[in-house]
């Protein structure tokens, strides 16, 4: 893997869960921590994807400590399912990722769940998965030894937010059924941001939740204009997707992982970039004025703790 424009530690001895790290951004995330000595867990749908990314990675790197974790974020069982499983093998957890998304596809509801596809995938099925990651995330922050950022979440967003509605999360339209693809993907990173924002506020360095166990770093990292299967995915023409990479539009998935890898393991991170938001060239930027709004950010969390709690799924 090429070098990355910032420091990287040895990672050895820690312990990381990527989402969606058979493919794209994730993938190139997860190798490079691999490669760095950390022990990665893959979340992904195939174990056959899986299989093959990880025999990609071992192909490059022998010794890569990468597993697979099974997880469908379009069945939120499936999430805590896997969260249950990743603490049967694990008692810790340096750094979460939540990197799968799907991006501008044509309306659809989860089966299980009946959520609108991208607000599922996208944001409530990280928001859960990361809820029932949080003690163990914090209870590793407070291990002897383990100083300050050792322990970091971060949420993968884009600057696709600013299609969201006009109040950012249309609680009367969580559906977005008056909305268009464009705007459901926007509304779902959104969420990604809002959810990094407010888990800083409970958890960061001056958290209201941080005095009673460890401290986690957040952030929501905008990975730049990847040239990934999201882009294939979409309901819009493929014309458009040939043009723009024509045009050169589109950047190698490696270099779309550079920001998830500074915010979850960079000594560069600083606690400061905490709830920050990031775009390419791991830089700071304000998002949407919606996106800042921490009023939006508590009631889009009480909304959905109650949610799913509402469905037995948080224990």
């Amino acid at each position: 893997m090429a070098s990355l424009p910032f420091s990287l530690p040895s990672l050895a001895g820690k312990v990381f869960l990527v989402t969606g790290g058979n493919t794209g951004v994730g993938f190139y995330t997860v190798q490079q921590l691999a490669i760095s000595g950390a022990r990665v867990y893959m979340g992904a749908r195939s174990p056959e994807k899986a299989a093959s990314a990880i025999d990609k990675i071992r192909a490059e790197a022998p010794n890569a400590d990468v597993h697979f974790l099974q997880m469908d974020l379009m069945d939120l069982q499936s999430v805590v399912n896997a969260a249950k499983q990743f603490k049967e093998k694990e008692e810790k957890l340096h750094g979460l990722v939540n990197n799968a998304g799907i991006m501008a596809t044509p309306f659809a509801l989860s089966a299980a769940d009946g959520f609108e596809a991208q607000w599922q995938t996208n944001y409530l099925s990280h928001w859960l998965l990361t809820y029932h990651l949080l003690e163990l995330l914090s209870s590793t922050s407070s291990l002897d030894g383990m100083g300050p950022g050792s322990v970091r979440v971060v949420n993968v967003t884009s600057d696709g937010h600013n299609f969201a509605p006009k109040s950012g999360i249309d609680f009367n339209d969580l559906k977005q059924e008056r909305g268009g693809i464009w705007s459901r993907y926007g509304m779902s990173k959104v969420g990604n941001i809002l959810h990094a924002k407010q888990l800083n506020k409970l958890y960061g360095p001056n958290g209201s939740e941080a005095g009673r166990g460890g401290v986690v770093w957040t952030a929501a990292v905008h990975p730049g204009h990847i040239d990934t299967d999201l882009n294939k995915q979409t309901a819009l023409p493929k014309c458009f997707y040939i043009i723009l990479k024509t045009l050169g539009v589109y950047s190698h998935p490696r270099e779309g992982a550079y920001n998830s890898l500074f915010a979850v393991a960079s000594p560069d991170f600083k606690a400061s970039d905490g709830g920050e938001y990031f775009v390419p060239g791991q830089k700071r930027k304000l998002p949407s004025k919606v996106s800042q709004d921490m009023g939006l950010a508590e009631r889009l969390w009480e909304w959905t703790r109650e949610e799913m709690q509402k469905r037995n799924l948080l224990g």
